[in-house]
């Protein structure tokens, strides 16, 4: 329990995942004249990319990461990346709710000091706030054809860029009602027990 263990460190409650992204566009419904028919110039290309995504669902702040695949290298890597971003530390503990895929839960898995992981229960998407992110993240390149995963890579920074900014909007998007309130803020959060399952 984090509080049990670092009484005086500051917590912050972050959900992670990832999402494929790919040469195969992502093609979405539009608006047209009636009558008319739309165009959208796509190839068929099966070569991907891996946005991982990690949020703060009580404040809306991001962090965004892409990698080439998901594997226990990247996850090691993803987690270093976040929690030097975050300045997790002796003194401030980040509790991160994730899936139990494989390479999230391995035994070879390398946690960076002051970060705790909390699993969720197996087949259960609709409990993580990542999966909200998604639609947004898409905006950028969804309905467009990208010459290369250089472009599309190019695309999806400018869009992870964007928001970064817009704290509100995932903030809204992303804190379910039920979400566990901020932990350094709410007395009943300081006993949570953060021990994987």
């Amino acid at each position: 329990m984090i509080h049990v263990e670092h009484p005086q460190a500051s917590v912050e409650l972050w959900a992670m995942d990832e999402h494929r992204i790919g040469l195969k566009p992502i093609l979405r419904r539009i608006w047209v004249r009636k009558g008319s028919r739309p165009r959208v110039g796509v190839q068929q290309r099966y070569e991907w990319l891996s946005l991982y995504g990690f949020v703060h669902p009580h404040s809306g702040r991001t962090e965004w990461l892409i990698l080439p695949t998901v594997d226990l290298e990247m996850m090691n890597l993803a987690l270093a990346h976040f929690a030097q971003a975050v300045g997790a530390s002796n003194d401030k503990h980040i509790a991160l709710v994730l899936d139990q895929a494989g390479w999230h839960a391995s035994a070879l898995l390398q946690v960076p000091q002051g970060l705790h992981l909390i699993f969720l229960p197996p087949y259960s998407p609709e409990l993580q706030p990542c999966e909200r992110l998604w639609p947004l993240s898409n905006e950028g390149i969804a309905s467009r054809w990208f010459p290369s995963l250089d472009a599309l890579e190019e695309a999806q920074i400018q869009r992870c860029q964007i928001l970064l900014q817009q704290h509100d909007s995932i903030h809204h998007t992303t804190c379910f009602h039920w979400w566990p309130p901020d932990p350094s803020k709410h007395m009943a959060f300081k006993g949570f027990d953060i021990t994987p399952p």
